[in-house]
């Protein structure tokens, strides 16, 4: 681009893809030299996290703007009757680094019901949790959910959302939970810390986990994520943090 064009280049470099465990040494590599391609030879750099940001200066010495996602479009306009269905959800891709065996390992150690969505047959990490832990009665295994009806009525009816993602910046499912209210569980990890401001409950191992589970979570703490994302994750902000940065 730089040779054909004087446009200003602006790259969103999402998460840090190299860090994940899903990729082989020379994948991770060839991420790695992506990423600082990218930073060096952009005009500008987006980070979608706080910690990203840090971590951008700390390793180029370079200042990005944050801009997340917005979160709204996940809440449609049908009415639903918002009364907890006694359940946890958690929803991700199925990859090592969203600490699904974890999340699965913890609640079946409980008697409390969890659904979990996912692409449970897109891997054979994915194939292999499903076979394990499907024998569990208070374990439900949900195929991946694209309807946005489907997914809005689960969301608002369960009773706290368990977020595992431990790679990455500011993961758009779980913006789009906060607008429902309900309380977060989240991996004690830098990105998801900076995504909520530190008002989620946060969870180290199995054993944090399951305390959560087995304990009695405040409507204070959904009331706390509603606010943030109100305050923080609409497209409308969104839009305009980059309209001003654009401009600027």
């Amino acid at each position: 681009m730089r040779c054909f064009s004087k446009a200003h280049i602006v790259t969103n470099i999402d998460g840090l893809e190299w860090r994940r465990d899903k990729w082989g040494r020379f994948a991770k590599n060839f991420l790695k030299f992506s990423e600082r391609l990218a930073v060096n030879f952009s005009d500008l750099i987006i980070s979608d996290n706080q910690a990203i940001a840090d971590y951008v200066l700390e390793e180029y010495d370079i200042i990005s703007t944050v801009i997340a996602y917005g979160g709204d479009h996940a809440i449609n306009n049908v009415n639903y009757d918002n009364n907890d269905n006694c359940f946890s959800l958690a929803l991700c891709r199925i990859e090592p680094e969203n600490n699904v065996e974890m999340i699965l390992t913890a609640f079946s150690r409980t008697n409390n019901l969890l659904k979990f969505v996912g692409n449970w047959e897109s891997s054979d990490f994915g194939r292999k949790m499903k076979a394990r832990f499907s024998t569990f009665n208070n374990l439900e295994l949900i195929d991946p959910i694209y309807d946005i009806n489907e997914l809005s009525l689960i969301r608002s009816s369960c009773s706290f959302y368990v977020h595992g993602h431990s790679a990455g910046g500011t993961n758009p499912s779980l913006v789009e939970m906060m607008h429902f209210g309900k309380p977060i569980v989240c991996f004690d990890c830098v990105y998801n810390r900076a995504s909520t401001e530190n008002k989620a409950v946060f969870f180290k191992d199995e054993n944090d986990l399951v305390k959560v589970i087995n304990s009695e979570l405040s409507s204070d703490l959904g009331s706390a994520m509603l606010e943030l994302a109100q305050r923080r994750y609409t497209w409308s902000i969104v839009r305009n943090q980059y309209k001003s940065t654009f401009i600027s």
